[in-house]
């Protein structure tokens, strides 16, 4: 009996040894890397020798306007006179000046140099430090606030070396990042790190699309470039998340495909040349998506359309919902600037909204960005309604027709149009969302209305329909927004 069962295992243990070497020959066969040792991470001197000479420190020095802040004293004492004439000397003394450093890069043979707008902002004096410590006065070609980038230009007679831009839409989350800069001042320094996420929004201006980084950024790296391993530019480095001012391990850069049109425009005319729509825009909310028929909280609602402006005379609406503009989805509100300034002034693209439950599609040829001032000109106007009031307990609001008692309390312009909030129920749907007394009601459910009777109306329809909200365009001083309240109870 015995003899039998260490027969029995020695079957097993060749069975056993049978499949093991089995599943290694098929390992062998169909993964042979799987059983190669795994390969140390790649040096990166290669790729920094070859690009580091195209990366500058810049020196500014600007003057500050006043003499140093006088301390304060006793009245009486004895070192109120000694400081007030030291002080006294000093405001009659040469203005104090003040130097700021930073980082850039050389992206063009002639000496084209991109850096951060902050880094250069009122310097009075511009200097480009090359990797060899020679220095370059450098004249300020152009800048953009809202991407905070601009462009220096320096001259010599032989060319500059440069590094080139990379696509950085093929840029993703764990991929290495080689960063180059000034950080302190104290000259050319390399750090490593890899893509932590894409698509950052840190509240810096209207186009933000930051990648945020781990590699070591600190002050002084600002402007500087942030390169993929084949030596391309594909960010700019520009921001720092820190309680400390030091570095954390979050660092943020714009993506190439933001900065290059950026600096190209800058290049040819001094100035960046933006597409424009002529549409004001807000999020979709989960609310929103439910009174408008969406499935999901996705695109960006039109808030309000410039008369004459490009969407005004494609045909978009207030109400629409914009879901892809010139074949690239829009998901959320933020990503619809940015995709429109990166797309060419004059051409015609295709825009899918979302009105009154159908999707559309529309041509709009886009026009050029107007200045500041000339988008504060633009506004519409109406006519006031005839006198009426309601109250609609659901929503928490008490409504009036316009005249010239409400016109005066609620500091209404004489074109101001639509029905006039008069009264908010605390704790109400409208109070949480927001609504006060002397916001107009423009739209109900996307439609026009004009006196009380409308918005009831309107609101008794959608409560017939069994929905549980309702889409309200308000009006407050000009500024539109939708805002979709719940019914209460």
């Amino acid at each position: 009996m015995p003899r039998r069962e260490a027969s029995g295992d020695r079957e097993a243990s060749g069975l056993r040894n049978a499949i093991v070497h089995t599943l290694f020959v098929l390992l062998a066969v169909l993964a042979p890397g799987f059983l190669r040792a795994q390969p140390a991470p790649p040096t990166f001197a290669d790729v920094v020798e070859r690009v580091a000479p195209a990366v500058v420190n810049i020196s500014t020095t600007k003057e500050v306007a006043g003499a140093p802040e006088f301390p304060r004293f006793p009245p009486g004492s004895p070192f109120e006179e000694f400081f007030k004439e030291f002080f006294d000397r000093e405001r009659q003394q040469r203005p104090r000046r003040s130097f700021s450093l930073g980082s850039g890069f050389i992206i063009d043979p002639a000496g084209y140099v991109v850096t951060n707008n902050h880094v250069i902002a009122e310097a009075d004096e511009i200097t480009v430090i090359m990797h060899d410590e020679t220095e370059y006065r450098a004249k300020l070609v152009g800048r953009d606030p809202k991407t905070d980038l601009a462009l220096l230009k320096i001259e010599r007679d032989e060319p500059f070396p440069y590094v080139e831009w990379a696509d950085s839409d093929r840029v993703r989350v764990g991929d290495w990042v080689i960063a180059i800069g000034n950080p302190f001042g104290l000259g050319s320094s390399v750090t490593v790190g890899v893509v932590s996420a894409r698509g950052r929004d840190i509240r810096a201006g209207p186009y933000d699309d930051f990648f945020q980084v781990d590699a070591a950024i600190n002050r002084g790296n600002s402007g500087g470039p942030s390169f993929n391993l084949e030596g391309r530019v594909f960010g700019v480095n520009t921001a720092i998340f820190s309680p400390s001012g030091g570095n954390v391990g979050i660092g943020f850069a714009i993506p190439s495909n933001l900065a290059r049109p950026v600096i190209e425009s800058l290049m040819r005319q001094g100035r960046v040349v933006r597409a424009w729509l002529g549409v004001r825009i807000q999020t979709v909310t989960d609310e929103i998506a439910e009174s408008l028929g969406l499935e999901q909280s996705t695109g960006a609602l039109v808030a309000s359309v410039v008369p004459d402006g490009p969407a005004a005379r494609a045909g978009i609406e207030a109400g629409d919902v914009i879901l892809e503009f010139n074949g690239r989805p829009i998901r959320k509100m933020r990503e619809l600037p940015r995709t429109v300034a990166e797309t060419p002034v004059g051409e015609e693209v295709e825009v899918a909204v979302w009105r009154r439950g159908e999707r559309r599609v529309l041509r709009v040829t886009l026009g050029e960005l107007p200045s500041e001032e000339e988008l504060a000109r633009a506004g519409t106007a109406g006519e006031p309604a005839p006198t009426a009031i309601a109250e609609i307990p659901e929503l928490g609001l008490k409504i009036a027709s316009i005249d010239e008692s409400l016109r005066e309390r609620f500091q209404l312009g004489d074109g101001a149009s639509g029905v006039v909030v008069v009264e908010v129920v605390e704790g109400s749907p409208a109070a949480e969302e927001g609504l006060a007394p002397g916001d107009l009601l423009m739209e109900v459910n996307q439609e026009p209305v004009g006196s009380p009777p409308e918005v009831l109306a309107h609101v008794n329809q959608a409560k017939q329909e069994g929905k549980r909200s309702v889409l309200l365009l308000v009006d407050r001083q000009g500024d539109l927004r939708f805002v979709a309240l719940r019914f209460a109870g």
